[in-house]
Parts: C-alpha cells; sequence; structure tokens
C-alpha cells in the first residue's frame, strides 16, 4: 500500500505541480486549497504526511497545523510547511505548532522529491532497531534474525525493547519488573530468568549478560 500525502495549497499552479511530480513518485495524493478544507478532509481520510502552505488565506500554515495536531487520528501524521525564503516565517513558530520539517520555494521537483522520501526514510528508521543480524520492528512489534521472523510473546518483546534501548546499560532486576509487569503486579523470582533464557533462544546467547547481583544489560 502506497503511503499518502495531503498537500495543503492555496495556488492551484503549486498543488498541480506537487501533485504530478508525488503521484509519478507513486504516492497517493490528496489536494485541498485551505486550512478549512483540509480540516474537514482529515475527518475522511488519515494521510501519513501533510505538506502544508504557509501562507494561505483566512487559516494560515500555522494556524492549520495546530488545529490538525489536536486530531488524536493525526498523532503519528507527519507535517512539512512549505514557505517561500523572503516570507515572514519563524522556523521555530513552525516547529512549535507541531511540523517535522519545512521546504523551501521555489521549488525543484528532484530536491523536492528527495526531501519527501528523505523524511519518510527517516521516521522509517525510528520505528526499527537494528544490531547486525538481529531486526526489532517497534510498531509491528516484529524480530527478525537472520532474516527470519521469530515467534516472540509479548513479555519477551518489551523486555527485548527494554535491553536494547541502552546497549551497554545494566538493567536491574527490580526496573525490570517494575517496568515490564508493573508495580502492582506480583511475579515469581524466577519470571525475569524465564523470559531471558527464551530471548537468548532466539537471538544468541552473548547478546545477552548477566551482571551477577545486579541484573541484564544488551551486549552488542
Amino acid at each position: 500500500m502506497s503511503q499518502s500525502i495531503l498537500i495543503v495549497d492555496d495556488e492551484k499552479d503549486i498543488l498541480e505541480f506537487l501533485g504530478y511530480n508525488l503521484r509519478k513518485e507513486g504516492y497517493e495524493v490528496h489536494e485541498c486549497r485551505s486550512g478549512e478544507t483540509a480540516l474537514d478532509l482529515v475527518e475522511e481520510i488519515t494521510p501519513d504526511l501533510i505538506i502544508l502552505d504557509i501562507m494561505m488565506g483566512a487559516m494560515n500554515g500555522i494556524e492549520t497545523c495546530e488545529k490538525l495536531r489536536k486530531k488524536t487520528k493525526l498523532k503519528d501524521t507527519l507535517i512539512v510547511f512549505l514557505t517561500a525564503r523572503n516570507e515572514d516565517f519563524s522556523e521555530i513558530a513552525g516547529f512549535e505548532a507541531g511540523a517535522d520539517d519545512y521546504i523551501y520555494k521555489p521549488i525543484k521537483p528532484k530536491v523536492f522529491l528527495s526531501r519527501i522520501n528523505g523524511i519518510f526514510r527517516r521516521v522509517q528508521k525510528q520505528k526499527k532497531q537494528i544490531f547486525g543480524n538481529i531486526e526489532i520492528d517497534l510498531e509491528s512489534m516484529e524480530l527478525i534474525v537472520d532474516g527470519k521472523k521469530q515467534t516472540i510473546r509479548k513479555k519477551e518483546f518489551l523486555l527485548l525493547k527494554l535491553l536494547t534501548s541502552k546497549p551497554g546499560k545494566v538493567f536491574r532486576r527490580e526496573e525490570i519488573l517494575n517496568v515490564i509487569w508493573g508495580k502492582q503486579v506480583v511475579v515469581g523470582d524466577r519470571t525475569i530468568d524465564v523470559h531471558i533464557k527464551k530471548l537468548r533462544e532466539k537471538i544468541s546467547p552473548e547478546k545477552i549478560k548477566t551482571i551477577k547481583g545486579f541484573g541484564y544489560k544488551f551486549d552488542f
């Protein structure tokens, strides 16, 4: 399934130009010419990215961005501002409104597509952790070792995610119990050991070290 992009710009020529190039690149594209229309449109669609012009009519890009960011369904949607270099626009104000990036006009097709593709690649990397032959997909909660998907239970995955969040750090047993099982849940002393054993079988015994008397660490 192709990623979807909503373009919001009050200039028809810009909409057609950007839409044409993005469709050629394989993206699903939606277009509208005002912030007000965009707010209505996102009730019907959930774009992966919104390209938002700063200088528009009744509702400018900053105001539109602030309103879009209040919608829970758009919490994972990227927002990129379009702005001319000579516009009275503060990048800080844009980021504070909820923008993820910005692109300057005039727009050159190759540079524009490179920026958009780069933004998607950057976000995709943030959703995955790769340690040599081990790939951890944080979004789908999948573990892939040597290119093969491993069967992994939820608690095992959460434990692996915790240990790999800071390779080399020793996580004390008490901290692991509190983060993974919570303070309100009573579990046996061997619970962590059993989960560690299962993880070692899936990834490699050498990757997870036991620090006697303290806890465990992921060694990469």
